[in-house]
C-alpha cells in the first residue's frame, strides 16, 4: 500500500467511527462510485477526501476540484495528502492552482503544502510563485517562517539563477540564512559572476 495512503486511512477510519461507509469506500474498485461521493449532498469532509484521495492516486481527473480544497485546508494531514495526491494526479492544472494558493496572502497560514507542491511538480509556474512568496515573507516579524524556509529550500531545490537576488535577501535572516546559503550554492552561477555566500570563497 502507497505509504500516504496508508496514514490516511488510518486517519480516515478514526474520523468515520469505522462506519461501514468507509469500509465500502476503501474497498471500492469502481472510479465512479468514488466520484459520485464527490458530487452527492450531505457527504462527510472524510468521505470526500478519501475518494478524492483514491482516484487522484488513479490518475482520474474528476478529483482534481476536490484536491485543490483540500490542499488548502486549514487541517495540516488533510494538505499533506491532498498534496500528494495531485503530484500523482498529473492534472496541467495543478501547478497554476498551486501557485494561485501559495500566492494568494489571505490564505498564507496555508501556503506549505502548496509550496512544496510546486517544488515537486518543477512546472514553470513553481520559480515565480516561490519567489513572490518568500520575498512577501522577509518582511519585518512575518510570523510565516515555515512557509519562507519551504520556499528557500524549494528554489534552492530547482537550482534557478531567477532566484538569486531574493535568496542573497534571505541570508540577513538568521531563520533562513543557512538554509539560503545552501540553495544558493545549488544554483549555477552564470559567466562572470561574483556571488559571495557567506562561509564559501
Amino acid at each position: 500500500m502507497d505509504e500516504e495512503l496508508r496514514s490516511l486511512t488510518e486517519r480516515l477510519r478514526l474520523e468515520s467511527g469505522g462506519s461501514t461507509v468507509y469500509d465500502r469506500l476503501l474497498a471500492a474498485d469502481d472510479p465512479d462510485t468514488l466520484a459520485a461521493v464527490l458530487t452527492e449532498p450531505g457527504q462527510p469532509l472524510w468521505a470526500r477526501e478519501l475518494a478524492a484521495f483514491r482516484l487522484g492516486l488513479a490518475g482520474d481527473r474528476r478529483a482534481f476540484e476536490a484536491l485543490v480544497l483540500l490542499l488548502n485546508h486549514r487541517d495540516p494531514p488533510r494538505c499533506a495528502s491532498a498534496a500528494h495526491a495531485l503530484a500523482r494526479l498529473g492534472d496541467p492544472r495543478t501547478a497554476r492552482a498551486a501557485a494561485a494558493l501559495a500566492t494568494n496572502e489571505l490564505r498564507v497560514a496555508y501556503a506549505l503544502h502548496p509550496v512544496r507542491l510546486l517544488t515537486r511538480l518543477r512546472a514553470p509556474e513553481a520559480v515565480p510563485a516561490l519567489i513572490t512568496t518568500l520575498r512577501r515573507r522577509l518582511r519585518p516579524h512575518d510570523p510565516y517562517r515555515r512557509v519562507a524556509l519551504a520556499c528557500v529550500e524549494g528554489l534552492g531545490e530547482l537550482g534557478d539563477p531567477r532566484a538569486e537576488p531574493v535568496l542573497t535577501e534571505a541570508l540577513a535572516h538568521p531563520a533562513l540564512a543557512e538554509a539560503a546559503v545552501h540553495a544558493l550554492a545549488r544554483i549555477p552561477r552564470q559567466r562572470g559572476s561574483r556571488r559571495s555566500i557567506p562561509g564559501q570563497r
